[in-house]
């Protein structure tokens, strides 16, 4: 049988722990720094604000913009007639009540109705160009042929894009 050996001592067991140093802040050491982060937090929750809020106030544009894409799909089924011009106008209209005061908008018609339009995004394509369609096209007794309705729902869809209120 085997001698049982006497247990030997821990060589680890008279070592002393060496002192670690304190734990380094993570928060600058300096004002000007933490003046900086505070400074750029401050930007951040600005322009978040700003984003949110221009997305919820430029609602109205994105929908009449899904709206008028559907006519665009109509008109490119072949639906051309009064019945997609009605749809055009009254899409103008509601986007129009939409953006500005009812009280500017609701009274106008005819040439005042165009012109409003034409000022509201700084061009002439309603007094001068597809746009008369608004105004004209109700009394005409024949419907406006696919082209003309295209460049009426291409104006309308630069209007709708860049109207400023």
């Amino acid at each position: 049988m085997a001698e049982l050996q006497p247990a030997q001592a821990d060589p680890v067991a008279g070592l002393i722990d060496i002192p670690l140093p304190p734990q380094v802040s993570l928060w600058p050491q300096t004002w000007t720094s933490r003046i900086a982060i505070v400074l750029l937090l401050s930007a951040a929750v600005a322009a978040l604000w700003h984003f949110i809020h221009s997305w919820r106030v430029n609602r109205y544009r994105r929908e009449a913009l899904s709206e008028l894409a559907g006519i665009g799909r109509r008109l490119d089924a072949g639906e051309a007639g009064s019945e997609r011009l009605a749809e055009l106008s009254m899409l103008v209209r509601r986007t129009a009540l939409a953006a500005f005061p009812r009280e500017a908008v609701a009274p106008l018609a005819g040439p005042a109705w165009l012109g409003f339009l034409d000022r509201s995004y700084g061009g002439q394509g309603f007094s001068e160009g597809a746009g008369r369609l608004l105004a004209s096209a109700p009394y005409q007794r024949t419907p406006p042929d696919k082209d003309q309705l295209r460049a009426l729902a291409t104006l309308v869809r630069q209007w709708i894009r860049g109207h400023h209120a």
